[in-house]
C-alpha cells in the first residue's frame, strides 16, 4: 500500500514544485508531475502512466482536485476507475478521502466547482473577444494566404497549382480555393 502524487500545472510558465513538496511531505513515495491542461485527459501523459500503475489498497494523493481534473466528467471517469482498482484518492488541501461518504460529497461538490470555473473563464474570454472585435481591436490571425498573388503566379506566370503552392509553402487546396474565389 504506497502513496503516490500527482501534481500538474497549466501552463510552462508556471512552477509544479510547490505542490510536489507538499505532496512528499504528505507521505508520497513517488511524485508524477506534468505541465498540462486540466480541462480534459488527452495528452496527459504522467496522470495515464500513474493511473495504470497503481494498485489496490494504494493512494493517489493530490494537492486539490482541480489539479486533477477540470470537468466533472473527468473527474467522475477517473474517481471511479480509482474505485474499480479500490485505489484511494486524497488531497492535501482538501478533506477528500474517497473511503469516506463526506469525502465522496466533498469531491463531487469541487468536481462541479472546477468545472463551473472552467466555464466562467471560458465565457469571460468569449465576451472579452467580442468586445475587442467591436472595437476593432481583435482582427484575428494575420492572413497568410495571399489571394492576389496566387491568381498572379498561375494566371500571368501560368505557374500550375501545385507549384504555386510549393513556391508559398501553402496547401495546394488553398490554392485551389483561392482560383475559385477570384473566377466568381
Amino acid at each position: 500500500m504506497a502513496c503516490y502524487g500527482y501534481a500538474r500545472v497549466s501552463s510552462i510558465d508556471q512552477d509544479y514544485s510547490v505542490q510536489e513538496k507538499a505532496l512528499r511531505a504528505a507521505g508520497c513515495e513517488i511524485v508524477r508531475a506534468e505541465k498540462a491542461s486540466g480541462t480534459n485527459r488527452n495528452g496527459r501523459t504522467e496522470l495515464q502512466l500513474l493511473l495504470e500503475f497503481l494498485h489496490e489498497g494504494d493512494t493517489l494523493m493530490v494537492t486539490r482536485v482541480d489539479r486533477l481534473a477540470r470537468s466533472i466528467k473527468d473527474l467522475q471517469d477517473i474517481v471511479h476507475f480509482l474505485k474499480d482498482k479500490k485505489v484511494t484518492l486524497k488531497a492535501t488541501e482538501q478533506p477528500i478521502d474517497t473511503h469516506t461518504a463526506a469525502g465522496k460529497a466533498f469531491l463531487d461538490m469541487l468536481g462541479v466547482f472546477a468545472e463551473f470555473e472552467t466555464n466562467l473563464r471560458r465565457e469571460r474570454q468569449l465576451e472579452g473577444i467580442l468586445a475587442a472585435k467591436q472595437r476593432g481591436a481583435y482582427t484575428g490571425r494575420k492572413k497568410k494566404i495571399d489571394d492576389k498573388e496566387i491568381w498572379r503566379l498561375h494566371v500571368e506566370e501560368k505557374i500550375r497549382p501545385t507549384e504555386v503552392a510549393r513556391r508559398l509553402e501553402i496547401g495546394r487546396t488553398s490554392v485551389y480555393r483561392a482560383l475559385a474565389k477570384s473566377t466568381k
